[in-house]
């Protein structure tokens, strides 16, 4: 699919996905949001890949939100009784704004499969948002992340803080929150917020790659059990999950791929694993019609 932000590759069944604006710093501007819930969703929908890798291009990850999103600051010239009018419903139109800024991102936390993000260079403001939604982080030794919000008098409001508070200590939270300071990669690593860091972006890849590629050759309905029942497990009680997990795998367990899965091994070659149902995005004449 055409995009103004985003290059798409599908190899090996990794779907490689990298921000394409190095000369903007890979700001997020209004296509941004509209673009990438579509690519997600479209993978998953579709069943396209196992895994997916966000990277970028240029010095920074992505510099974060271009003021575009909220619309001209400017006020048009109107009557005054119209203005007063047009002001009582900028909050919700605020609101209504941030929701579906906020939705992009969930995407990549809601979609089946695995999503990893390769850092280099900065995740700012809203690139703290991104990759926090993604389920594992990797970064080159000179990347860091800011969340920049409160340099501008804004409070994070698009997904940093439900998620990285599980991801990091309450106290470093809000130390990154209340200062707008950026956090290395090394300081990332020794709080397990990332999972490796790399000499550079080529090396990065590579490495990053590597992890995607195992990933792909493991079960897909298993690898689907597994994100969805972390998450679960993320925010709901040890009884709720094990209870969760239960009822899932009473209905999602199946013997043909565990069985495929020890066979493939002794007999050296690959395993021949069901890919993942294509989602249903519309009600069809007959019930066995996907």
């Amino acid at each position: 699919m055409d995009s103004t932000c985003f290059n798409l590759t599908i190899e090996n069944n990794i779907a490689h996905l990298t921000l394409n604006r190095p000369e903007k710093r890979n700001s997020m501007i209004p296509e941004f949001w509209d673009e990438l819930p579509q690519i997600i969703r479209r993978i998953d929908q579709e069943s396209l890949a196992r895994v997916i890798v966000i990277s970028s291009t240029g010095p920074h990850f992505t510099s974060g939100i271009d003021i575009s999103v909220f619309g001209s600051s400017k006020k048009e010239t109107v009557a005054r009784e119209k203005q007063q009018k047009l002001n009582r419903v900028d909050g919700a139109k605020l609101y209504d704004t941030v929701q579906y800024l906020q939705q992009t991102f969930s995407c990549l936390e809601e979609c089946r499969i695995p999503v990893l993000a390769a850092i280099q260079g900065g995740a700012i403001g809203g690139g703290v948002d991104l990759i926090t939604a993604c389920d594992m982080r990797y970064m080159t030794e000179d990347a860091f992340l800011s969340i920049f919000e409160i340099n501008i008098g804004m409070t994070a409001d698009v997904g940093t803080f439900p998620r990285i508070c599980k991801l990091l200590p309450e106290g470093i939270v809000k130390e990154l929150a209340y200062t707008g300071r950026k956090m290395s990669a090394e300081e990332a690593k020794a709080l397990g917020f990332v999972n490796e860091i790399y000499r550079d972006r080529e090396a990065m890849l590579l490495g990053v790659m590597k992890i995607a590629q195992k990933i792909a050759q493991k079960a897909p309905l298993a690898i689907y059990g597994s994100k969805r029942i972390i998450n679960y497990a993320r925010d709901h009680s040890t009884a709720d999950t094990l209870d969760y997990i239960g009822i899932w795998n009473a209905s999602m367990l199946q013997q043909d791929e565990i069985r495929e899965a020890m066979t493939a091994p002794k007999e050296n070659r690959d395993p021949n694993f069901v890919e993942l149902p294509q989602k249903r995005t519309k009600m069809s004449s007959g019930l066995t019609d996907q």
